[in-house]
């Protein structure tokens, strides 16, 4: 019997440590989280007898968020003129650029719109963040 042993196969990975995200023309350092993803309605079309017979597309959809510290909420709200809300900036993209053994990786989520704002914190919290849903209609990756 064959038992291989995998030692250390990637070295060092990616990690928080390695992304860079780029928002509104520059380098978010009060940021605690990203998420962002995307799907394709993909499903089986059927015909005669029980198994498919070929495969229908649908609507694409993507989603982010953006969790900020209340100092970048802070600097946000800022640079806005008076009166005027974190949902009213206008379309931006994200760049999130991941270093992996000195190549860098970039994915740009397109057309970002803040859908929310607000503040949560509670008893013992050390810090203020808060989880901005984002629009965006596609997402780039390695581009």
């Amino acid at each position: 019997m064959n038992h291989t042993r995998i030692i250390n196969h990637f070295g060092k990975v990616a990690g928080w440590n390695s992304v860079t995200c780029r928002l509104l023309g520059r380098d978010v350092i009060g940021i605690t989280e990203l998420m962002y993803k995307d799907s394709m309605e993909i499903e089986g079309v059927k015909g005669a007898g029980p198994f498919d017979i070929g495969v229908g597309e649908g609507n694409y959809n993507a989603e982010a968020s953006i969790t900020l510290t209340q100092e970048e909420r802070l600097a946000l709200l800022d640079s806005l003129p008076p009166g005027k809300r974190i949902q009213d900036i206008d379309a931006f993209p994200i760049i999130a650029a991941y270093d992996y053994t000195g190549t860098i990786y970039k994915d740009v989520i397109r057309a970002c719109r803040f859908k929310n704002n607000g503040v949560e914190v509670k008893q013992g919290d050390k810090s203020i963040a808060f989880k901005f849903e984002l629009y965006t209609p596609a997402i780039d990756y390695n581009v």
